[in-house]
């Protein structure tokens, strides 16, 4: 179906395919849960969409309920599975085509699985990829401009999210979790019969003595009778608001308050989410997934005042996605960063000089000069070890950003393997043997 669908993508104008395509996504999904007899009926499923947050949330999720001794299993961005068993996701996708869906569903059912948490992306709802998946709980992390290339307009982006919610109003429980902070709050509030919200500044299920550490967040919750002290092993804000996502849920699933407490705290990281790196360097290096005008803005508003020294940036803006985001991303970036280093990511067949021009021009606006503080690398490799290469003092922060957990770069010529995390600690070896 996919090589069909490559086909007909060629010989069709691109604003008649994205017509037809839902389609024949739609008559793909049909097709798969026949074939595999309709897996996640008898589940509890749990989806999860957002343009930020969705991954991280899911971990946590996972995690809590598997403490917990529930028999869940997970698909997310960066990996699906059950309990220990968690298989690294290789597409770059979120929510997988639905005949790969359907057969890891399959899966899980002979597993024995009961509650699945399902990150949920706007393509696959705006596609029906996800039809037949009965959807009782719905969580909404935030809604910022993302995919703008493939939704057209930011409503259509916001109600492809929506559907989520609507969907999960026809299932069990029908009841849809929040995020009070986000402006978009009320359409998902009404689109659902039951709900909760949740928040950092807003909300029904609010954080207050919120601290935040370069490594951790802790925070504590009063709602009803029930008070709850948190630990986050991950830092920054969004993390905060990430758990109270989480609490959210686990209160509607019936978990304990040690059980809430005890699953966030399990959890250690999520590959490519506010992964720091230790590799015997003086100088401190995270890498995030972060991709978004958004993203950024949140990453960099919760790093900067924990960095001492000077904070330099590393990141690309993907081809053949959102070009109007890549000028607004070196704007974000200079405005917080002491030095910026643009690279490649994911470039695909567009001209990366292009790319690493346009970012240029919203860094140069925030005040960056060229060559100074600013500068165009176009290999990734390289342009890691030049910014690791910048820091001096243990002060120091280098941050990688928009690869995070994937294993493969897109170049003009094809797929090639990459991984940030090794990479980056070889070249941290390197350096720290010259």
């Amino acid at each position: 179906m996919a090589g069909i669908r490559s086909i007909v993508k060629k010989l069709i104008p691109t604003t008649l395919f994205r017509q037809v395509e839902p389609i024949g996504h739609l008559a793909e999904a049909v097709i798969a849960n026949f074939k595999f007899g309709f897996p996640s009926r008898g589940m509890h499923v749990i989806g999860i969409t957002g343009t930020n947050g969705k991954t991280t949330t899911t971990f946590i999720l996972e995690k809590m309920f598997y403490e917990a001794g529930l028999p869940v299993a997970m698909l997310s961005t960066v990996a699906y599975g059950i309990g220990d068993d968690i298989n690294p996701q290789i597409e770059h996708i979120t929510t997988a085509q639905s005949g790969i869906l359907q057969k890891r569903l399959s899966e899980f059912k002979k597993a024995g699985v009961k509650w699945l948490i399902l990150e949920t992306s706007s393509h696959s709802l705006a596609q029906h990829r996800i039809w037949g998946v009965p959807y009782e709980i719905a969580v909404m992390t935030n809604v910022t401009g993302d995919h703008l290339d493939y939704h057209g307009t930011f409503d259509k982006y916001l109600e492809a999210k929506v559907r989520l919610f609507k969907i999960a109003n026809k299932h069990g429980r029908k009841f849809g979790v929040v995020n009070a902070d986000d402006p978009n709050a009320g359409r998902f509030v009404d689109s659902i019969s039951r709900s909760i919200t949740y928040g950092i500044n807003a909300g029904e299920l609010r954080a207050k003595n919120v601290f935040l550490a370069p490594d951790h967040s802790t925070f504590q919750v009063e709602i009803g009778d029930d008070d709850y002290n948190i630990h986050v092993n991950m830092p920054g804000e969004f993390n905060v608001s990430n758990a109270l996502a989480a609490i959210a849920v686990g209160r509607e699933a019936g978990l304990k308050k040690e059980q809430i407490e005890d699953g966030i705290r399990a959890l250690s990281d999520v590959e490519g989410r506010m992964n720091v790196i230790k590799a015997g360097q003086k100088f401190n290096v995270i890498i995030d997934f972060a991709s978004t005008p958004d993203a950024f803005e949140q990453f960099f508003k919760s790093v900067r005042p924990t960095v001492k020294g000077n904070l330099i940036a590393v990141f690309g803006s993907a081809g053949r996605r959102d070009e109007s985001k890549r000028a607004v991303q070196g704007e974000i970036a200079g405005k917080y960063c002491d030095e910026v280093v643009i690279t490649e990511e994911d470039d695909r067949d567009v001209d990366g000089n292009q790319i690493l021009n346009e970012i240029a021009d919203g860094a140069i606006e925030s005040g960056k000069v060229l060559n100074q503080n600013l500068f165009k690398i176009l290999d990734r490799e390289s342009a890691i070890k030049f910014a690791l290469e910048r820091a001096k003092i243990s002060d120091d922060t280098v941050v990688l950003l928009g690869k995070g957990h994937e294993k493969t770069i897109e170049r003009a010529d094809g797929e090639h393997p990459w991984n940030e995390n090794e990479i980056t600690k070889k070249l941290l070896k390197d350096l720290i043997n010259q």
